[in-house]
C-alpha cells in the first residue's frame, strides 16, 4: 500500500459552500456519538496505525463531517483504510466513537454509489463479504483467489506478490484448502444480514 499525500496539505481549498448542514446530525445520530465534542487534538490520528497511508486521517474526517462536507468525507480513502481497531476511540479524550463514524461513512458511500476512495481495498472487502455470504464465515484461501482475480488489472506483480506468504500460511496450518462452513441455518442468517447491506448492489 503506497503512502498517500495528505489532501489537507494541498494548495487547493475545500469549498465550504458545498456543505450539507444536515449531514453531521445524521452521522451523530446513527453512529451514536457527539461529534461536536471533538477538540481536533489529533490524538486519534496520532494513535492510528494506518494514519500515514490515509489522505485525511481520523481527525480530518471528523472535521469534514462536522463541517458537513459530505462528498469529501465519503470519497476519501481514509474511511476504507481504517482498520476498525478502535485505537482512535480509546485515545480520544472526549470518548468519541470514531470507528463507528467510519463504519457509517463506508456504508453511506456504497448506498449513494459514490466513487470508493481505495478501489483495490474495496475489492478485498467485497471478496471477503462474498466468502462470508457463501460459507457463513470467511474462507481465507477462497478470499485470496477471488481478490487476486478482481484485481488482475493491477498487473502480474499484484497476482504473485503474496505467493510466498500463502505458502508459509499453509505450512503453519493457517490456510486451509477447504473452507470451514456454518450449518445451513447459520449460513442463511449471515446471508440475510449481508444482503440487507448496500455492498451487494454497489
Amino acid at each position: 500500500m503506497e503512502q498517500a499525500t495528505k489532501k489537507f496539505a494541498s494548495s487547493e481549498p475545500i469549498k465550504v459552500s458545498d456543505s450539507d448542514a444536515g449531514f453531521p446530525h445524521k452521522v451523530a445520530k446513527i453512529a451514536g456519538t457527539d461529534l461536536n465534542a471533538c477538540l481536533t487534538c489529533l490524538s486519534c490520528s496520532g494513535g492510528c496505525p494506518m494514519y500515514q497511508y490515509m489522505d485525511y486521517g481520523p481527525h480530518g474526517i471528523m472535521r469534514l463531517v462536522v463541517l458537513g462536507l459530505k462528498r469529501e468525507a465519503l470519497t476519501s480513502n481514509t474511511i476504507w483504510r481504517c482498520l476498525g481497531c478502535h485505537t482512535c476511540a480509546a485515545v480520544c479524550p472526549m470518548a468519541i466513537n470514531i470507528a463507528s463514524v467510519m463504519d457509517y461513512l463506508r456504508q453511506e458511500c456504497l448506498a449513494e454509489k459514490l466513487p470508493v476512495g481505495d478501489k483495490p481495498l474495496w475489492e478485498f472487502y467485497r471478496s471477503m463479504l462474498n466468502t462470508a455470504r457463501r460459507h457463513g464465515r470467511v474462507a481465507k484461501l477462497e478470499l485470496m483467489v477471488e481478490h487476486k482475480i478482481r484485481t488482475m488489472g493491477l498487473g502480474p506483480k499484484a497476482w504473485f506478490q503474496d505467493v510466498l506468504l500463502g505458502q508459509t500460511m499453509m505450512l503453519k496450518h493457517k490456510l486451509h484448502l477447504l473452507p470451514s462452513r456454518l450449518m445451513s441455518s447459520g449460513r442463511a442468517a449471515v446471508r440475510k444480514i449481508l444482503d440487507a447491506g448496500p455492498w451487494a448492489t454497489y
